[in-house]
């Protein structure tokens, strides 16, 4: 500021009220000073002003597994466009599912002083955590809980849609049905899990260890276990896939396969109704996650005291023709 102070012929308080849109500065004096800043390349230390105002930094951070998957991606947008209408930005960063490196990106935007935080926990210990919401910044856990800290909570509803869509395929006359799901050390992953069981146990099909494989997939592993499940004298007739990531290492392994199983995937994904067949799959909206939490962490930051609530939003089960194979 002293520098376009300098260059304007003014003085520093008259630069501060040109920059922040102060009354009181003739528009020739106003011309000079913005034309000051433009030659020096003069920008606002905004989290300064702020810090100094004792107010806000205007910031939030959500941290995600990647923010390249979809999935994620879309849940972003939604916080982002909940965030402009109340004029914050929002940081990003990914944890690709190390414990580690979550807590890492969560101490750095609390150090960085954001007004809160949206995590989809990578671990089960939130702990160090503590500290800060005690302080009064408020943190929303979104897709999956917290571990070992009672904190609001938005999630879908993982159960039921799994187990909708194994109650889909026994109505399509399946009753060799297999499950590929995540790590299960994953809240969701063991969710799903348990809702494959319970869509089992409702529709009358046998459940078999035999027909279930927990991850980490990659695209070879997926390849093999389904050369394993789909040949032999019993074959599975169907599959259901326990995320988006997983029905595409599906899709590319089952390509040159000619005779496919009946397949149900967990999360939509872009272009899965253009495909031959097109995917029936466990719709959620990713976009409604994300605008529910932020506008649960909004409500925390306006002075609600209310205590920590959980949110479950529903999923509804999307055929188009993947899931609708005969056996």
């Amino acid at each position: 500021m002293s520098d376009v102070a300098r260059l304007a012929g003014v003085s520093i308080k008259t630069v501060s009220r040109v920059v922040n849109d102060e009354p009181g500065v003739h528009p020739a004096t106003a011309e000079r000073v913005l034309a000051a800043i433009e030659r020096l390349g003069f920008r606002r230390n905004l989290s300064a002003r702020n810090l100094r105002r004792g107010s806000s930094t205007g910031t939030l951070g959500v941290i995600l597994e990647d923010v390249g998957n979809p999935f994620y991606s879309v849940l972003t947008r939604a916080v982002e466009e909940v965030a402009r209408t109340q004029g914050r930005q929002v940081l990003t960063g990914s944890s690709d599912e190390d414990p580690g490196r979550e807590r890492e990106l969560a101490l750095e935007f609390c150090a960085r002083r954001v007004d809160g935080l949206i995590v989809v926990p990578a671990g089960m210990q939130h702990g160090y955590l503590v500290p800060e919401m005690q302080a009064g910044m408020p943190v929303v856990f979104v897709d999956r809980p917290a571990g070992d800290v009672v904190a609001d909570t938005v999630l879908v509803d993982n159960i039921g849609g799994t187990a909708d869509a194994v109650k889909h395929l026994a109505a399509q006359g399946h009753q060799r049905i297999a499950f590929f799901g995540d790590a299960p050390d994953i809240f969701t992953a063991s969710e799903r899990l348990r809702g494959f069981r319970e869509g089992c146990a409702r529709s009358g099909v046998r459940y078999g260890e035999d027909l279930v494989f927990m991850g980490p997939h990659t695209e070879t592993r997926v390849a093999a276990l389904l050369d394993r499940v789909l040949g032999g004298p019993d074959p599975a007739t169907a599959v259901v896939s326990g995320n988006n990531r997983i029905t595409v290492h599906m899709l590319r392994a089952l390509y040159h396969r000619p005779a496919r199983p009946a397949l149900v995937g967990f999360d939509d994904f872009e272009l899965a109704d253009l495909l031959n067949p097109p995917i029936s799959v466990v719709q959620h909206d990713a976009a409604m996650l994300g605008r529910a939490a932020a506008e649960l962490l909004f409500a925390r930051l306006e002075g609600d005291s209310s205590p920590p609530r959980r949110v479950v939003l529903p999923t509804r089960l999307v055929a188009r023709g993947s899931g609708e194979v005969s056996p």
